[in-house]
């Protein structure tokens, strides 16, 4: 999510919901069987001996920003910008840096959204990268920090009294070397900017993603079918950035007008002490370095495919598809999408963005399935003229949710969508009937549970009043869910705080699957978190697992980021649907049953962390279309990386080794 600084990330529009959105006050909530997962615990039953999943999700790094320049072990080998001498080990341009050379576009349609403009020209400088997150940080000691905060190793507490940029958000990075003056691709962040500190936040909406990888069928080649040359990442950042709320271009419009400037193309460098923790995980257990963000898109719509391996859509609250409110006179309230450049400018959006913390403005919906619809024909043009064509998955007339907006609930189940309070927000998508992972667990009596961090503080505060209220809406993908939302008994026994999940740690009774979220504080999202803060939350899970024996043996923590936050990333992209694949973000696997310091180049997405649970035990793909139907990939060995079969997603098996436990080294806690 493109959050607001400093406040945590969430909605806070005050708002009332507008009238054309009160009709659906009296749509009755959909009617579920009840099914609290009562009867033989399934929980045990497993294909492997791993007995217990949690799922860690912080928020917006891909692979190469975190992992540029990681060595792997002798035997081993990784796909990053140093392997492809993009970079040198130093953070100094490499030998082949005009491999990810980044230019200026300019649409030659100037009416339409183009994917993948065609006039362009090379940057001769890089737009200045611009500084973002609090000039000071956020709490003063460490007894304040343990006050709004209980997720962290001890020794990481204090990280949330430092970083402060000393900067005036949005204006020039000073801290960073020769900032004004940076070739036209990737630049190392450290030390100017210290691993320590908070910085820029580069755009991470799904039109924008889309042309910052910039895919086209005439570009495509046998090692990359896709046709994606990821090579207008600060070209977007500059032009439209993360939302123009039907709000006409400002004027005088310049390269730091959006705040963004050229954040996207910056790396760290973890031969220089970079992400340490991140780093020894990935050296003692096993990682991969072609996991995928599976949206085009931020934070709301990756974690639902997380959910439930699919988009989800605008309805009228009982399971028939509608469209969300759409209303062209410009600055009034529409939902709908329209990345069409307005008159007279350069890629600067008709319709995009958040609203502006108002009942105007909007976007974040489109019907994919209209070609006519502003956007779509450019991707479904796109799609259909690969090699291997791409089925969309758009089905007629449904507005799929492309972006972030609230959930449908509230914690204590209170349908949000036709709330009118104040501090309600118009900016919530209806409540949802379309089937998820809690719905499969249950039916076959598997444990779960959904852990979200200050999701009790949130229960009483559901609209946001305390500022120290960190919990992350958006992020838990139940809260959409009719099925899991309106059952008090459900809703209750698995979604719960991560105060519980600690208990559950220590007391060895940990559900079958756990998906955890860390609170905006110590998410990792840049500019409002930091990196850092990410690694001490994971540690902390870590070493309570480890710390209880019995529950270490035969568990798997897997430790990923919803997506990438518009950085820049050299590995390839599969075209799946209409809504992803997107760039690579990092995925480690921490077990017993990994091999220290393995590197699977399977292609994965979100969506196989699903096919993996289903694997392990025994369950169905969620629906007839989502994506864990796709099957697992056929890898050419002269090209591990791109799937024989397209579109295809690994189930995750090939990280483990379930021979023998692991040969890996404990110093993961170094």
């Amino acid at each position: 999510m493109q959050k607001k600084i400093p406040t945590p990330r969430t909605f806070r529009y005050a708002a009332a919901l507008l009238a054309t959105l009160q009709v659906f006050a009296s749509v009755p909530l959909l009617a579920f069987a009840e099914n609290t997962g009562t009867g033989q615990d399934n929980s045990g039953k497993t294909r492997t001996p791993i007995k217990h999943v949690i799922v860690i999700i912080g928020e917006n790094r891909t692979f190469d920003h975190i992992f540029a320049t990681y060595q792997p072990k002798r035997g081993e080998t990784v796909d990053n910008l140093l392997s492809k001498h993009i970079i040198n080990s130093d953070g100094t341009p490499g030998a082949n840096y005009s491999f990810a050379a980044q230019y200026s576009a300019e649409d030659t349609h100037r009416d339409k959204y183009e994917n993948s403009p065609q006039e362009k020209s090379f940057y001769p400088t890089l737009p200045v990268p611009l500084a973002g997150g609090p000039t000071t940080p956020y709490v003063s000691t460490v007894a304040e920090a343990e006050a709004v905060e209980n997720g962290l190793a001890p020794d990481y507490y204090k990280y949330l009294t430092t970083g402060g940029t000393g900067l005036k958000a949005h204006t020039p990075d000073t801290r960073i070397l020769n900032y004004n003056n940076l070739p036209a691709g990737p630049f190392q962040l450290t030390p100017g900017v210290p691993y320590d500190a908070y910085a820029g936040s580069p755009v991470h909406r799904y039109y924008q993603m889309a042309q910052q990888l910039d895919c086209n069928a005439n570009y495509a080649t046998r090692t990359n079918p896709s046709g994606c040359k990821a090579d207008l990442f600060p070209y977007v950042e500059v032009t439209v950035g993360a939302g123009t709320n039907g709000l006409a271009q400002p004027t005088p419009f310049t390269q730091e007008t959006t705040g963004e400037g050229g954040d996207s193309m910056g790396f760290y460098n973890v031969q220089q002490g970079d992400a340490p923790y991140l780093t020894s995980l990935a050296n003692n257990y096993s990682m991969s370095d072609n996991y995928h963000q599976a949206i085009l898109g931020g934070t709301g719509a990756n974690h639902i495919a997380i959910g439930t391996g699919d988009a989800i859509w605008f309805s009228d609250g009982n399971g028939n598809a509608i469209r969300p409110p759409h209303n062209t006179t410009p600055g009034a309230l529409d939902e709908v999408e329209n990345p069409n450049p307005q008159p007279n400018t350069d890629n600067w959006y008709t319709e995009d963005g958040y609203g502006n913390g108002t009942a105007t403005g909007g976007g974040s919906y489109s019907n994919c399935s209209d070609s006519n619809a502003p956007g779509v024909q450019a991707m479904l043009t796109y799609l259909s003229t690969l090699s291997r064509e791409v089925n969309p998955k758009c089905d007629l007339g449904h507005f799929y949710l492309l972006n972030n907006y609230n959930p449908g609930y509230y914690g204590n189940g209170k349908n949000a969508f036709t709330d009118t309070a104040k501090g309600s927000s118009v900016f919530t998508i209806p409540p949802s009937n379309v089937r998820n992972i809690g719905d499969a667990l249950l039916e076959k009596n598997v444990s779960w549970k959904y852990y979200g961090d200050q999701y009790n503080k949130y229960v009483a505060d559901p609209y946001y009043t305390d500022p120290t209220n960190a919990y992350c809406n958006i992020c838990n993908f139940f809260q959409y869910s009719s099925s899991i939302m309106t059952n008090a008994e459900v809703r209750t026994a698995h979604l719960q705080d991560t105060v519980n999940l600690y208990q559950d740690i220590q007391s060895g009774n940990l559900p079958a699957v756990s998906f955890v979220k860390p609170s905006g504080f110590v998410d990792g999202h840049p500019a409002s978190s930091k990196l850092d803060l990410f690694e001490g939350f994971v540690k902390k899970i870590v070493d309570g697992v480890k710390a209880n024996p019995e529950l270490w043996k035969d568990t798997a923590i897997l430790v990923t980021v919803d997506e990438g936050g518009g950085y820049y990333d050299s590995g390839y992209v599969q075209p799946v649907d209409y809504f992803g694949d997107g760039t690579r973000i990092p995925l480690i696997v921490v077990s017993p049953y990994t091999r220290a310091g393995h590197i699977s180049h399977q292609y994965n997405d979100h969506v196989s962390i699903l096919k993996f649970i289903e694997a392990n035990w025994g369950l169905d793909p969620i629906t007839k279309r989502s994506r864990d139907n796709l099957p697992n990939p056929v890898q050419d060995r002269s090209n591990p990386y791109v799937p024989t079969n397209s579109p295809a997603i690994g189930d995750l098996m090939d990280l483990f080794t379930f021979g023998h436990s692991s040969d890996h080294q404990d110093h993961d806690n170094d």
